[in-house]
């Protein structure tokens, strides 16, 4: 979405050819080198991401230029497009937070106040499928969070049947969600001789506790009350689900699965070689 953003607002709000700007995504998740190539993610035949770098190729790259972390200086991020982030966008990285932070938004939408707490704690945790219930404006909403394919598995074919008894459902492919992608860094101990020793029971907790840890700190927690995506509806998009905003951000899939490019072939993995 990012991608597609700045090919086109971005460009036009400082006149440049959309087709000479190169975006690159850092992901923990190896399969967006396969979807960056999908035709739906391009607009007008132009596609929205053009590499893709998973976080562990990032962390080699850095580690190859010699470059100290910590001895960085401090630098704000740019305030001309989409630097600023809510608490509410940090944990999308873990399974249930696309959800939580949705729920965030819906809530506003439908009643015009702030859900409160802001934590939806009931979908947090590593179970491999969470389902709960909400309630907004004396209406109830059964939710439900899965992550790891076999979980998915389950969910669909509920729905497949009919048998589905949820409103909103959220699924990530890897166990624990992102946090645990398959472009993340390895956890093995011989790697972490400073962790403790029961890192590899423990990391997808550290991890998400990061995450939950910068949204709770954060300023601003959901996703409607960020000052940049405000400015980008109502300078550019409009509104949600808006024809500009569809051509940019919706996709779709189909039951057959695009044959190009083949995730199979040698090399197409850069961050195995």
């Amino acid at each position: 979405m990012v991608g597609a953003i700045i090919k086109s607002y971005y460009a036009e709000k400082h006149n440049i050819d959309r087709s000479k700007i190169c975006v690159v995504s850092i992901m923990p998740c190896i399969a967006k080198k396969y979807e960056k190539e999908r035709p739906d993610n391009q607009v007008d035949g132009i596609v929205d991401v053009d590499v893709v770098l998973t976080t562990r190729e990032l962390a080699k790259l850095i580690r190859r230029a010699g470059i100290t972390w910590k001895k960085l200086p401090n630098e704000d991020f740019d305030h001309d497009l989409i630097g600023e982030y809510s608490g509410a966008g940090v944990i999308f990285g873990v399974t249930g937070g696309v959800m939580e932070a949705a729920i965030r938004t819906a809530y506003h939408i439908l009643t015009g106040d702030e859900l409160e707490p802001v934590e939806f704690t009931p979908i947090r945790g590593f179970k491999g499928i969470k389902d709960a219930e909400l309630e907004i404006n004396h209406q109830k909403y059964k939710i439900c969070v899965a992550s790891g394919m076999k979980n998915a598995k389950v969910l669909l074919e509920q729905i497949k049947k009919g048998e589905s008894p949820y409103d909103f459902i959220e699924i990530m492919g890897c166990p624990g969600g992102c946090i645990n992608g398959g472009g993340q860094p390895y956890v093995k101990e011989l790697f972490l001789p400073n962790e403790d020793d029961d890192i590899l029971n423990t990391y997808m907790q550290k991890r998400a506790q990061v995450l939950y840890d910068k949204d709770r700190f954060k300023a601003v927690r959901r996703s409607h009350l960020n000052k940049d995506i405000i400015t980008l509806y109502n300078d550019y998009l409009h509104e949600p689900g808006s024809e500009i905003a569809h051509k940019l951000l919706h996709t779709k899939y189909n039951s057959h699965r695009e044959r190009y490019p083949n995730p199979h072939e040698e090399g197409f993995y850069n961050d195995e070689k």
